[in-house]
């Protein structure tokens, strides 16, 4: 089984694509690599069996309509434009519910400038497509929303300053060597330790092992067509250690 991660960012410097190879016994980090452009993300995941991103692959249902709506003058009713107002136009359903099992909210991709790599997502997602690949934005198919930094803290790891220290990193990828022994990172240690982007592919590529398994927070009847039009977050509902390959 492949399972690959992508640290999507707005331009190919501060992207990364991770891939692991998952045998009987092991999982072998066999490709780290970073300053990617679209066509190499594609081709570089031609192999896998799950993709996982990290950017949002939509936008909030609400704030899609309000743009149309403000676009084309059909906002007839006065608008408040209060907190609940803006939260609402800010979150997508799959927020929401990160924020109820982690207790944070994710960055918003229509107010914060998340929404740039989201763009950049969006023409990825379409290219995937030309390629012959089926889009599911609620992750059901190839390609799957994931959430390193939630996903870190899901497995009980400290992600203070880790984006931003070289320190941190190397903590933390001593900690999760220690924790899974079976991973085999090969010589990309330090690649990780030096890079955020690449430090949070290979995350993104666990997570995506864990959608391969079925452990993850699956969208219900009540969110899946939302999720479909918004995208949807799959957080790991297990601990690292369920990752081991039997």
């Amino acid at each position: 089984m492949i399972s690959a991660g992508i640290d999507l960012a707005a331009e190919p410097k501060g992207t990364a694509l991770a891939l692991f190879e998952f045998s009987n016994e092991k999982a072998k980090l066999i490709l780290l690599e970073q300053g990617l452009e679209d066509q190499a993300l594609i081709a570089g995941t031609c192999n896998a069996n799950k993709v996982g991103i990290d950017c949002p692959f939509g936008w909030p249902i609400q704030f899609s309509k309000f743009i149309h709506n403000h676009q084309n003058l059909e906002n007839k009713e006065l608008i408040d434009g209060d907190m609940s107002f803006r939260r609402e136009l800010s979150f997508r359903e799959t927020d929401r519910e990160i924020k109820r099992l982690t207790g944070r909210w994710p960055l918003s991709v229509s107010t914060d400038r998340l929404g740039l790599t989201a763009i950049r997502c969006a023409g990825l997602l379409s290219k995937y497509q030309a390629n012959g690949i089926e889009i599911d934005r609620s992750g059901s198919n190839l390609l799957v929303e994931v959430y390193p930094g939630a996903t870190l803290r899901k497995w009980d790891f400290n992600t203070r300053g880790y984006r931003l220290a070289r320190e941190a990193r190397a903590e933390l990828l001593q900690k999760l060597q220690t924790r899974a022994p079976w991973l085999d990172i090969n010589d990309f240690g330090p690649r990780m330790m030096e890079s955020a982007d690449c430090f949070d592919a290979v995350v993104a590529a666990l997570a995506a092992r864990a959608v391969f398994l079925g452990h993850y927070n699956r969208p219900t009847s009540s969110q899946i067509e939302s999720a479909k039009v918004e995208g949807w977050i799959a957080l790991h509902q297990g601990t690292l250690e369920d990752l081991q390959p039997q």
